[in-house]
């Protein structure tokens, strides 16, 4: 066995042929000098010293608008424009989605409502009630204008009305909360744990209700930019661990560290060959938006999983980033790697033929006929290979049909060849395959419940590079078109999956080597 797997990995290594990298060269082409940002006042300390680091690295200068979360929404609505948008609560950018005005979405911090007062909490504020005491002045936030405000209705309720008839002062942006409180204007002000480190004299009351309500911060691309690549690779270095997280973090927020720091990343993307024609395209534009490279091995899945398991380290540089596989069979046998998976598309096994069908094949039992030249894919290189190999061992029907196997070949655009060129009678291929001769064959559906091919998309649970393949399972999803122009059915459902979950069927369960 372990010759075997020396002997498939040799075939991954040597199959120059089959390896795809989108780039134009080794620079990135996040190229702009200067970038603009709309971004929540109370980030405004850690993001412009992020900036600085990188305009001192990169020579990009960083322009930032500072303001309100809901009162910069707004602004980027009526005039669409800038970069990037620092958003200090997830429903913007729900809202962002909804209006269209966003596109990717990276994480930088948690952060969570509390009670801010003087140093040495001079009033003796305790809890969530003695914002009502008739002798504190209480400063809240605009929920119009501010996430604090907006958080704090939401962790108040019903109160927050009986809250805002006693209050002293309402602002619309939690630095100007802090301000006023700092300078001694109010006596308490329901502020961000993460604003509180950010004014000597001040100190936080935690209250549990108002803990539990953790919001996330984000970095998001604009839609109006025009420069994405530029953006993105900004938004990457801001949420980097050696880079802008390791800045939020000093600052005491609770950093959301992303991917590892590198100028033009390099993911590296496993496929099933039957993906080929769908993404194509995809991964170019991906590439090209994002400013990265995609390198990636189209071949047959055991030859894949092969050379994964024969690498047996995701530390090695080469393990894949993400795995594309041609079914969810081939999942199982790298689930340590991959343990959760996205289903994306489906295609089914049929049987190719010369147009008019000389031979008239009509089943999978016909292919054992007489005098018949027939090609099947590998079962031990492919995922087609070893569906068709379960489905003729289920049906009875292997050892006849092997007799009149003329090819077995890694992939099923060898057989698809082969068959044009009048060697073969007939191939068992994905309907994919062979809508790409359509015009020269004819297809006959297999009846099996086992001629069915579910396509499954996974990122692996290491990688340095998680986000950025997280963001290529999106900007797939985008794509949906070119799926179904390349003949694959689009699954609806697309809610990850736990790969030790997928129901394989008993013919086709491989035993687990990673």
């Amino acid at each position: 066995m372990k010759a075997l797997i020396v002997i498939l990995t040799a075939l991954v290594l040597l199959s120059a042929a089959l390896v795809w990298t989108y780039y134009k060269d080794r620079r990135s082409n996040a190229n702009a000098k200067s970038i603009t940002v709309y971004c929540a006042a109370g980030m405004k300390k850690p993001a412009e010293a992020v900036a600085a680091k990188y305009k001192e690295e990169y020579g990009v200068q960083v322009n930032f608008q500072f303001g309100g979360t809901v009162a910069l929404l707004s602004q980027i609505e009526n005039a669409p424009a800038g970069d990037l948008f620092i958003a200090a609560d997830e429903h913007a950018i729900d809202l962002a989605r909804e209006k269209g005005l966003i596109e990717e979405v990276l994480p930088l911090a948690h952060q969570y409502p509390v009670i801010a007062v003087q140093a040495g909490n001079p009033k003796g504020v305790k809890g969530m009630e003695d914002l009502f005491r008739e002798d504190l002045k209480v400063a809240v936030g605009n929920k119009e204008t501010a996430s604090i405000g907006k958080a704090t209705k939401e962790v108040l309720g019903a109160r927050w009305q009986e809250l805002r008839e006693k209050v002293a002062v309402t602002k619309t942006t939690v630095m100007e909360l802090a301000a006023d409180l700092s300078f001694g204007a109010v006596d308490a002000a329901v502020i961000w744990n993460s604003t509180v480190p950010q004014f000597e004299k001040l100190e936080a009351v935690e209250v549990d209700r108002f803990t539990a309500h953790k919001d996330k911060v984000t970095v998001s691309v604009l839609n109006a930019s025009s420069s994405p690549a530029s953006a993105l690779k900004f938004a990457r270095y801001l949420n980097a661990p050696e880079k802008g997280s390791s800045v939020f973090a000093e600052m005491k927020y609770e950093a959301l560290p992303g991917d590892e720091w590198a100028e033009k990343p390099n993911l590296i993307l496993y496929s099933g060959g039957v993906n080929r024609p769908a993404v194509r395209d995809t991964l170019r534009e991906f590439a090209d938006r994002e400013g990265v490279s995609v390198e990636t091995m189209f071949n047959g899945c055991g030859v894949l999983c092969a050379a994964m398991q024969a690498m047996n380290d995701t530390t090695n540089p080469r393990f894949p980033d993400a795995y594309y596989a041609c079914d969810i069979c081939f999942v199982p046998p790298v689930e340590a790697s991959f343990p959760e998976a996205v289903l994306l598309t489906e295609t089914m096994i049929g049987i190719a033929v010369p147009k008019g069908n000389p031979k008239g094949i009509r089943t999978l039992a016909d292919l054992a006929g007489p005098e018949l030249k027939v090609g099947i894919n590998n079962a031990q290189q492919s995922t087609l290979g070893f569906m068709t190999q379960g489905m003729l061992k289920q049906s009875a029907l292997e050892e006849a049909i092997r007799l009149n196997v003329r090819a077995e070949v890694p992939t099923a655009d060898l057989l698809i060849n082969q068959i044009r060129t009048g060697s073969l009678d007939a191939v068992v291929v994905y309907e994919v395959n062979y809508k790409l001769a359509e015009e020269h064959l004819d297809f006959i559906k297999i009846d099996h419940e086992g001629a069915r091919a579910v396509q499954p998309f996974a990122v692996r649970v290491d990688s340095p590079r998680k986000l950025l393949g997280e963001r290529l399972l999106a900007f797939m999803q985008k794509n949906r078109a070119r799926f179904e122009a390349s003949g694959f059915t689009w699954l609806e459902n697309q809610k990850p999956v736990k790969s030790s979950e997928l129901e394989i069927p008993p013919w086709l369960i491989q035993p687990k080597k990673r």
